[in-house]
């Protein structure tokens, strides 16, 4: 970790679109502009919860222990919110937050947080949104980790990463992961999802080139997710 001068210009990220103006010199005062080299962790799951993180570049994973495996619960990019996930009562991390590229980002101490939540409606309103969403979002990933099949899992990540990151030019999802994290954002070990996209490339349902990935039938993946096992 180290700081940086490089900053967002207070009128991009999550937090500083959302606070009033005359909010926004504060906000430039109380703030950090850090950076986290690939594989460093921005906090960690079970510690006391002391910031905010709001993402101006990079990619970070949010994850948590789920028995002797790691369950990868969202992705976080430029314009995201990473740590919301400690506010409450105890105040601790329930997740852990990792690099997963160079990455920058505001980092705001929670009690001034928390102070801004007082006097910005709109970011008090919107953070509420995003928490309704987000709860939705994880209600959904629980049920179908219990009711989907592990092919129904692996074409909903596929899906899920698309949406969220888009294609580039050569039509693959624009984002690099490795197999392992792949795995643990479906909800499967790494053994298992080797097999079951290997078989979807032979149907050519999908085409791999490293770790990019091409959907080449949605119409295929989306019915899997309509399966149960």
């Amino acid at each position: 970790m180290k700081h940086t001068k490089l900053v967002c210009n207070l009128k991009s990220c999550f937090f500083c679109t959302r606070c009033q103006p005359a909010w926004l010199p504060a906000l430039e005062a109380n703030r950090r502009v850090v950076t986290y080299k690939r594989g460093v962790t921005l906090f960690e799951e079970g510690k006391p919860m002391e910031h905010m993180y709001f993402i101006n570049s990079g990619l970070v994973k949010v994850h948590k222990q789920w028995g002797d495996k790691e369950l990868i619960v969202r992705f976080a990019t430029s314009g995201d919110i990473a740590g919301h996930r400690g506010l409450g009562e105890d105040s601790v991390y329930p997740v852990s937050g990792t690099a997963l590229e160079q990455t920058n980002v505001c980092l705001v101490d929670i009690d001034f947080f928390m102070d801004s939540l007082r006097v910005n409606p709109d970011l008090l309103m919107d953070l509420l949104m995003f928490f309704a969403a987000e709860l939705k979002l994880s209600e959904r990933k629980m049920r179908n980790m219990v009711h989907m099949s592990v092919k129904g899992r692996i074409a909903q990540a596929m899906l899920a990463l698309e949406q969220k990151f888009g294609i580039n030019k050569a039509g693959q999802i624009n984002i690099q992961l490795s197999r392992q994290d792949f795995a643990s954002f479906a909800g499967t070990t790494y053994e298992t999802s080797f097999r079951v996209m290997q078989d979807m490339e032979k149907d050519k349902w999908i085409r791999m080139d490293g770790k990019m990935i091409t959907l080449l039938h949605r119409e295929n993946l989306l019915m899997l997710t309509r399966d149960t096992a």
